[in-house]
């Protein structure tokens, strides 16, 4: 186990099992995982930054050592402020490797203490995002097998449009 704190930076909007499966396999490298809504003002999310808290919060109850919380501004500012240097971000595609690898190195020009660490994401959940999750259940899918048991209800209340889940 490596010690101190990481952060797992994200928009979680909604938390998915590829997030939760992220956060479980962090946890099992740091002393304490700090999970992160940052809020973006250029992205309106289909979840208040305090839904989204309020779903991190209830699907990482079994795990002592993850702190949720969220920020405004930049990731290097947050890093600074919790007094940490390390950032773990999930690869799920190409596209993602290019964009965050990008990010990473804008990151790391900003503030040279700061290290990403890159995990590919368990192949099952390869497939898995918050936006198919968005779209399925707006159209009235089932998303139990893309999102934590502990929060379908929560998710589509607020985006299948036709009422509750039968």
């Amino acid at each position: 186990m490596l010690k101190g704190l990481c952060v797992c930076p994200g928009s979680f909007d909604p938390v998915t099992i590829g997030h939760v499966d992220l956060i479980e396999r962090a946890v099992k490298l740091f002393d304490g995982v700090i999970v992160v809504v940052l809020n973006n003002p250029s992205k309106r999310g289909c979840f208040s930054v305090e839904e989204r808290l309020d779903m991190l919060a209830k699907v990482c109850l079994h795990l002592p050592t993850v702190e949720v919380d969220s920020f405004d501004g930049f990731l290097t500012e947050y890093i600074q402020k919790r007094e940490t240097r390390i950032v773990i971000r999930g690869i799920r595609t190409i596209a993602d490797i290019d964009y965050e690898f990008q990010m990473a190195q804008i990151n790391r020009q900003m503030v040279p203490e700061m290290e990403t660490l890159f995990l590919m994401v368990t192949a099952q959940y390869a497939h898995v995002s918050s936006s198919a999750v968005r779209e399925i259940c707006g159209f009235g899918g089932d998303i139990s097998a893309f999102v934590p048991a502990i929060i379908v209800e929560q998710i589509h209340e607020r985006l299948w449009p036709h009422g509750r889940m039968q």
